[in-house]
């Protein structure tokens, strides 16, 4: 089974605002091979710089176009793949923009390695440990403590055993930061979990000066409080905070991740449409075994990310929780055809071979991007 070429799909919303949401643009990765199957993957980037790098013509030694990197390889071994196209772009790559578009490659070859085997991913890696999920609402603060409550009442109604809030008005302001957690947790209950994603707002010392204001909330994580590069301040918040920390939502490579475990921090976060895909959040994954920590997926995009963040941490010893996002977005809610749904408070493990997913051709057409 040998790669025959590599298709890009850009899917872009009418409108994109300026908010924290994944929802609304997305690369699409298609893999065809020889004998007529197709891998799937989604990049969640900047959709016309990973287009870019797919596409690339074959240039000097090691800063070719991902395409030109794979086509004519065998899908056999994928993290040999993966280690291919890492050591061929590594002149103008190794993070960033590069790995993130590695991710929808490998999303689609592991995807196309199952569907070769007629098996499930997680089938390919010695099958799941659990055949559903805990998930968790994934929410942004509303306006007010208000609207940030009503968002609460949904998680639920629907059935939830934790939810997690972030940016938006959060950060600024210490007082309005305690009213929207308090609002939060007063609808949850303490029956419930309940994250916040503080979006990278302060330094490490205002960060432990809210920890010590969130305390009594009883909070399961504080996530990304600190600039992602601030490797220091997190080795120092991480030693002191009473409320674990949570990061690496935009980490690449297992490198990074290595960095992350070295700083203290207590959930990681891996993303497998940002950080280098399947392979890397499964290096992540051990890692994090080796030191006792805490590991959830990031997946807040499309039900291409939602499957392969299940066909994965179904796998993982401790993998007891996967982010659900809550958005309208028909890229979210309608691109995959039969996507995974909540039942009990839990999504079950796609079956069907490969990420066990269908994408619906009419909503790519629908918002697809020419030129």
């Amino acid at each position: 089974m040998k790669i025959s070429d590599v298709e890009a799909i850009h899917l872009r919303l009418p409108d994109v605002s300026e908010t924290a949401d994944g929802t609304q643009d997305v690369l699409i990765v298609r893999v065809y091979t020889d004998d007529g199957l197709v891998g799937i993957g989604e990049v969640s980037s900047q959709s016309f710089v990973c287009k870019a790098i797919i596409e690339a013509p074959r240039s000097a030694e090691r800063r070719h176009g991902l395409r030109q990197i794979v086509v004519g390889e065998v899908v056999d071994d994928v993290a040999a793949l993966w280690e291919r196209m890492y050591h061929e772009t590594n002149r103008y790559g190794r993070r960033g923009a590069v790995i993130h578009a590695i991710s929808g490659l490998d999303l689609a070859l592991w995807d196309l390695k199952g569907k070769a085997e007629r098996k499930p991913i997680h089938s390919l890696w010695g099958g799941a440990e659990r055949e559903a999920v805990r998930a968790y609402a994934s929410h942004l603060f509303g306006d007010t403590p208000e609207e940030t409550a009503r968002r609460a009442g949904e998680a639920v109604d629907q059935g939830l055993t934790a939810a997690k809030f972030g940016w938006g008005p959060f950060g600024k302001d210490p007082k309005l930061d305690v009213a929207h957690i308090e609002a939060a947790r007063e609808v949850l209950g303490d029956e419930r979990e309940l994250m916040v994603d503080a979006g990278c707002a302060w330094d490490w010392e205002t960060a432990l000066k809210r920890v010590e204001l969130f305390e009594p909330y009883h909070l399961s994580w504080l996530e990304e409080p600190l600039s992602q590069d601030d490797l220091k301040g997190y080795a120092e918040l991480c030693s002191r905070s009473l409320i674990p920390i949570a990061a690496g939502e935009l980490e690449t490579t297992h490198y990074a991740f290595e960095e992350l475990v070295d700083c203290g921090v207590h959930v990681l976060q891996p993303d497998v449409a940002i950080s280098g895909g399947l392979t890397v959040c499964r290096r992540a994954g051990e890692l994090a075994s080796a030191k006792g920590i805490r590991v959830v997926p990031h997946c807040y995009s499309t039900g291409i990310n939602l499957a392969g963040s299940l066909q994965w941490i179904a796998t993982h010893p401790t993998g007891d929780l996967v982010e659900y996002c809550r958005s309208p977005s028909p890229l979210m809610r309608e691109l995959v055809s039969n996507l995974p749904v909540l039942e009990d408070g839990c999504v079950r493990v796609p079956t069907g071979p490969g990420l066990g997913i269908d994408l619906d051709e009419d909503v790519i057409e629908r918002y697809r991007v020419e030129g």
